[in-house]
């Protein structure tokens, strides 16, 4: 017995090890990544995947950071598949053990294509990458992702990043994440999916606040020193889903790694097989979903496949032996689970694709007449169409009335809606407008209300002119709506009428945006407004009323200006051929005389009545008189005369009676005798003559007796008043000395010829007047 008890003790434990160790998942880290890829995750014969790689820990001999995992009798969700560690593909056997430190080499480098997608800074990564060929317009896996950082309040600010990256081969298009939230763009995370965490104190005595959880409808829960997975956390099984196009070649890597620093380490687990195409045909049209097909409505569904490559079968799920199609796409009239399969000719791959489909029952409608008094006889009325709202709908509570519309396209569409229901006005007798009756689905149907209204009308008007009155004629000016356009309306139609104005006729329907009183018009020449007649509340027609602005612009009719010569006279005209002709004289021709200066202007009418007006201004111009000559002689190319004058009036001037200019400054001038003039421009006649000297003194001349330039002197000097020239040598000696009765100097000096040089004078008038200056004796 004790030999058997010690026999049995050790059997118990080892049956009692066997037992526990079954709780725990097994792993196999020893297959390649081709193994992994190929004949686990994909496994079908519907995907082939090719160029399969893998990276991971290449710091510990004999060990692998991606590998094969079985549930081994486990309550772990996936029977079998891959899974991608931030550490060894070991670490990831349970039970869980909390460890918050890593024995990961530091030297175990992370992917710059996780680092780009997250915007992290990765460490430890283990990726694996292929390509495959889509077989379908869609692809998913099955995946798990459990950390050690679901402890304390790691969740609330970190969380090791990992990602599903997928992209068309031989493009330049960036990687695609599958590894989010469904139908958002949020990466799984433990900072994104996590559960309430409640303040308490970490290791270290540090304190902490904790969070709020974070679509905590994704997170599995926590584990424990029973879980068949060494992670504190993980969760819910998730589903990667990708839309692609068929028969083109994807590459997916498959990638996770730890952020910043190399502890707490994280896991994805993929599921052997999930890896697949499917056939998407959209969403489920279901009451439960809120979205049921409306009765009568037809549903294509469209496999997206060509027909060419494939064979089709379209069923309802319940019934696969009836065929109900087999092309690529089929149209479904009633409710059921539909399924399509589609085989890839001449293989065994079978694609597949379902959806579900309800009716809606069918909206009952009552179509019903409107009746309702026309007062005032107008044939326009308005129509409170809300107290059909029930009788339409055959009082179903859950049916809405959603509007009344003028088109029964526009019921269908849901365009332009009647703005005010309860207070329509009709546009014809016996109109006809639509309900749009909706269920709880947003399905509608369509009643019609026919408006009866009984018609008055207003004779259609004259044009109503007025002239373009303003300073610019460009055909837009203002009408006095009251006076200019209202008796005209009204005329011989009972009192106690009014009249409002609108821009066009649906806005005097509908009584929008009344113009005030006094408009200017917003079209050019011609516009019609419409004039709303009412007669208290009630409307009693509308009717167009043409505007016309008639612009009046004769050429030459700019404001002038004309010049009057002293004691002289001119006519001031303007074309004939005008209606009438109003002076500020007081004269009706088309033309006066004018002897004073001063403004007149003339108003002319043509045959609208328009007027147009055109100013003179009138101005006195006489002869000038020159009073004075400022003179600068003795300076060469400088020497200038600047004429003073007198008058009023506009001059040019000229020294010499032939050629004039309009300043009175002439510079330079040489010398000589000159009779200065000025002229009015405006024809009023020639100032009087002033004589202006200029003078200036030759700079050298040759005393050799070929009688040319052989005396110096001063021309025209003895036009001037009594002067002394006195000559010297550059020594201050003098030489010569002369009057206005001297002939010159011969360049002797007592008889005998001077030499060539240069020589000095002092010309002194008997006013006082000094010029001085030198002289070149050339020989």
């Amino acid at each position: 017995m004790n030999y058997m008890k010690f026999f049995f003790v050790p059997l118990f434990i080892c049956c009692l090890s066997v037992k526990v160790n079954a709780q725990y998942i097994s792993i196999n880290d020893q297959k390649t990544p081709k193994q992994l890829i190929e004949d686990i995750l994909v496994n079908s014969s519907c995907a082939a995947a090719s160029n399969s790689t893998g990276k991971g820990d290449d710091f510990r001999p004999g060990k692998q950071s991606f590998a094969y995992f079985n549930r081994n009798g486990s309550s772990f969700p996936f029977e079998e598949g891959i899974v991608l560690a931030t550490s060894t593909g070991q670490s990831a056997i349970g039970p869980f053990v909390s460890e918050l430190i890593s024995s990961d080499s530091p030297n175990w480098i992370g992917d710059s294509d996780l680092d780009q997608i997250l915007g992290i800074h990765s460490i430890n990564a283990t990726a694996i990458e292929f390509d495959f060929i889509a077989s379908a317009n869609s692809l998913s896996f099955n995946y798990i992702f459990a950390s050690n950082e679901y402890q304390y309040d790691y969740p609330c600010n970190y969380s090791d990043g990992f990602a599903f990256l997928i992209k068309e081969v031989g493009t330049s298009d960036p990687y695609k994440n599958l590894a989010v939230l469904p139908n958002t763009k949020t990466p799984v995370s433990s900072v994104n999916i996590r559960p309430k965490i409640e303040p308490g104190t970490r290791p270290g005595g540090i304190s902490y606040t904790g969070c709020e959880a974070s679509n905590l409808s994704y997170f599995n829960g926590l584990n424990s020193s029973t879980s068949p997975v060494n992670y504190a956390g993980q969760t819910v099984v998730m589903t990667a889903q990708s839309d692609v196009t068929a028969g083109k070649t994807y590459h997916v890597k498959l990638v996770i790694a730890d952020d910043q620093n190399r502890h707490l380490e994280s896991t994805i687990f993929l599921e052997a097989g999930s890896f697949a195409s499917k056939i998407i045909l959209g969403e489920d049209r279901t009451t439960a979903n809120n979205n049921p097909a409306c009765f009568g409505e037809k549903i294509e569904l469209d496999s997206k496949l060509k027909a060419t490559d494939y064979t089709f079968k379209w069923y309802k799920k319940d019934n696969p032996t009836a065929i109900l199609g087999t092309n690529s796409t089929f149209e479904v009239r009633e409710t059921g689970n539909y399924k399509v399969d589609a085989t890839v000719i001449g293989t065994t791959c079978i694609l597949s694709g379902e959806i579900k489909i309800d009716y809606a029952s069918e909206i009952l409608s009552t179509n019903t007449p409107l009746l309702q008094c026309d007062d005032d006889a107008d044939g326009i009325s308005i129509f409170d169409l809300s107290k059909v709202n029930n009788t339409v709908k055959n009082n179903i509570s859950t049916i809405t009335n959603e509007g009344y519309y003028e088109t029964s396209v526009d019921a269908q569409g849901k365009t332009n809606k009647i703005a005010t229901p309860n207070q329509y006005r009709n546009k014809a007798n016996n109109q006809i407008v639509y309900s749009r009756l909706e269920n709880e689905f947003g399905c509608f149907k369509i009643a019609e209300v026919t408006l009866q209204i009984a018609n008055t009308t207003i004779a259609n008007q004259n044009p109503i002119e007025t002239c373009d009155a303003d300073e610019i004629q460009d055909g837009f000016y203002q009408f006095d709506l009251n006076t200019e356009v209202t008796p005209q309306i009204i005329s011989g139609l009972p009192n106690g009428l009014t009249v409002q104005y609108y821009l066009t006729a649906i806005d005097a329907v509908t009584e929008t945006g009344a113009v005030p009183n006094i408009f200017k018009n917003t079209t050019a020449f011609n516009q019609t407004i419409y004039a709303r007649v009412i007669n208290g509340p009630d409307c009693y027609d509308i009717t167009p009323v043409p505007l016309v602005v008639n612009i009046f612009d004769p050429p030459n009719f700019e404001e002038e200006t004309q010049y009057l010569c002293e004691d002289g006279e001119i006519t001031l005209t303007v074309a004939p051929g005008f209606n009438s002709y109003l002076w500020n004289t007081g004269s009706t021709e088309n033309s006066i005389p004018v002897d004073t200066a001063g403004d007149y202007e003339v108003t002319v009418t043509n045959n609208n009545g328009c007027k147009k007006t055109k100013k003179y201004k009138i101005i006195l111009s006489e002869k000038a008189k020159i009073t004075a000559a400022v003179i600068k002689d003795f300076s060469a190319n400088e020497n200038s005369v600047l004429l003073e004058y007198a008058g009023n009036g506009s001059y040019e001037f000229s020294l010499d009676g032939i050629y004039f200019q309009d300043e009175p400054l002439f510079s330079p001038v040489t010398p000589g005798i000159y009779n200065a003039i000025a002229r009015d421009k405006n024809g009023c006649g020639l100032s009087n003559s002033y004589q202006v000297i200029v003078l200036d003194y030759p700079r050298f001349f040759t005393p050799n007796g070929d009688s040319y330039n052989d005396l110096w002197y001063i021309k025209n000097l003895d036009q001037l008043p009594d002067y002394t020239i006195s000559i010297f040598d550059r020594y201050g000696k003098l030489l010569k000395q002369m009057n206005q009765n001297s002939s010159g100097w011969t360049g002797l000096f007592n008889g005998q010829q001077l030499p060539a040089d240069d020589y000095w004078f002092n010309l002194r008038f008997t006013d006082g007047r000094i010029v001085k200056g030198h002289f070149s004796l050339k020989r």
